[in-house]
């Protein structure tokens, strides 16, 4: 892990213990408090106590000469972001402020990184003026401000959609971020005009390749210019949520946009290879109830019955069948009001009133693992699980529906004949047997609904 430094306080260190504001054994345990939770000096003093953060800006101000601003009821000039991107801001604790004539001023925690400002002032060809600020306070404006400008502009559909294509915006005149922005737009748009819930950006030689995904083939949509993959990627990064600076380990976020006053939402995966980040994009669909998608009110029946006892329904179908689609459908329909209801998803796709939605972040080891092992102590009743694929999360099912919990989870199959020669194996004899409703999704239009009794005949 790279070590967070502060240039500005490691060099006026010891003028903190020469102006009698610290002493020199209490900076002493900062540094060894700053290496073990990989943080600055600075922030270490304030943690600790010693000394609070203004303090500590003031004492900055009179040492260097350079203006402390106080941010929290400042507006920065929303139109000099454009000098600088928000993988930059991130990295750097940096945000623009206003420009005049050809001097940009900033707001830094470290006006001493000379080699952050020379990286700004060659991006945005122009002076750079820095001011002080804390560094909590630069943060929540780049979280407010740069979310204001990281948005994805409404796409409409209209009646000539079968013309277009997205390639044709690599010809806009229009430069920097804004032609970015206009890029992604138009290839969500193809996306939803084509139908297609799956999309991947893949490094090649001479750019990168747009991919689209349905029904298990996959087509060829064009190809990114190289000199616009950096500022793609990192947009695209930043839309989602994720750290653009960060290409060496893989990250999951969320991207939103809205389709005809429709908001939709999509899952974005990065993850490194050795020709760069393979990025992979999926798109979900709002949920519908579950009537406008089990027409059979027979199928509505069982369905429910399993959702109001202890057992697990099992979702199955093939990728992008829509096993999501309907697990979110039935748990908008399931009573709420008598029972607790919750989720462990890597993503939550929407929000769902009254149910207890929980994220996964690896990031901070908040994994699968870790999550089975403490929502019991949440006392659930019905309980959405994404993604068992494990031996272990299996017998943790089964622990559940030990325990009277009603569990929904999803399984991949292909087809029928599929899914009996994989719940053959061995490892899963115990587990098919407290299938208590299992779903199949064929396709949109033709889905089964199996209960137990049936099932376990089928199965045998």
């Amino acid at each position: 892990m790279e070590t967070i430094n502060n240039k500005t306080l490691e060099k006026l260190k010891y003028e903190l213990v020469r102006d009698e504001i610290v002493s020199y054994e209490t900076l002493e345990k900062a540094e060894e408090l700053a290496d073990v939770q990989n943080i600055n000096i600075g922030q270490a003093l304030i943690s600790s106590g010693v000394i609070d953060e203004e303090k500590l800006l003031k004492f900055l101000e009179t040492k260097l000469h350079i203006p402390y601003v106080n941010l929290e009821d400042y507006s920065p000039d929303v139109k000099c972001f454009n000098f600088i991107s928000y993988s930059d801001a991130r990295r750097y604790h940096i945000i623009p402020l206003f420009k005049i004539e050809e001097v940009l001023t900033v707001a830094m925690s470290d006006p001493l990184n000379l080699f952050a400002i020379d990286k700004i002032i060659e991006t945005a060809e122009c002076s750079i003026e820095p001011v002080i600020a804390s560094e909590s306070s630069i943060s929540k404006k780049i979280d407010e401000y740069y979310k204001i400008a990281d948005t994805v502009d409404d796409i409409i559909l209209s009646d000539d959609t079968d013309k277009f294509d997205w390639t044709e915006e690599l010809h806009n005149q229009d430069s920097g971020e804004e032609r970015i922005q206009r890029v992604i737009r138009a290839i969500l748009k193809q996306a939803i005009i084509e139908n297609t819930h799956e999309l991947n950006f893949e490094q090649v030689e001479d750019g990168l390749k747009v991919v689209f995904k349905q029904n298990g083939e996959i087509t060829d949509k064009g190809i990114i210019p190289s000199v616009l993959n950096t500022p793609f990627v990192s947009k695209l990064k930043a839309l989602s949520n994720l750290d653009p600076s960060v290409c060496e380990i893989p990250q999951l976020g969320k991207l939103c946009f809205k389709v005809d006053n429709t908001m939709l939402i999509a899952s974005v995966s990065s993850f490194p290879t050795i020709m760069g980040e393979r990025i992979s994009l999926k798109i979900y669909k709002p949920p519908k109830t579950l009537d406008k998608i089990l027409t059979d009110e027979k199928q509505r029946k069982i369905l429910q019955k399993a959702a109001e006892k202890p057992g697990i329904i099992l979702i199955c179908g093939s990728p992008l069948s829509g096993k999501t689609h309907i697990i979110y459908s039935m748990l908008m329909n399931v009573d709420k009001k008598n029972k607790n209801v919750m989720t462990i998803e890597s993503i939550a796709k929407y929000e769902l009133q009254y149910v207890h939605q929980c994220e996964l972040n690896e990031n901070i080891g908040f994994n699968m693992d870790k999550a089975l092992r403490f929502v019991e102590f949440q006392s659930p009743d019905l309980i959405y699980l994404e993604g068992i694929k494990t031996r272990e999360a299996f017998e943790f099912l089964s622990e559940l529906y030990y325990n009277d919990k009603t569990v929904i989870t999803e399984f991949m199959a292909n087809n029928m004949t599929d899914l009996r020669q994989k719940l053959a194996f061995e490892d899963f004899q115990s587990f098919k047997s407290l299938i208590s409703c299992l779903v199949f999704i064929h396709t949109k239009d033709s889905i089964e609904v199996f209960d137990k009794e049936t099932l376990q005949k089928y199965l045998a």
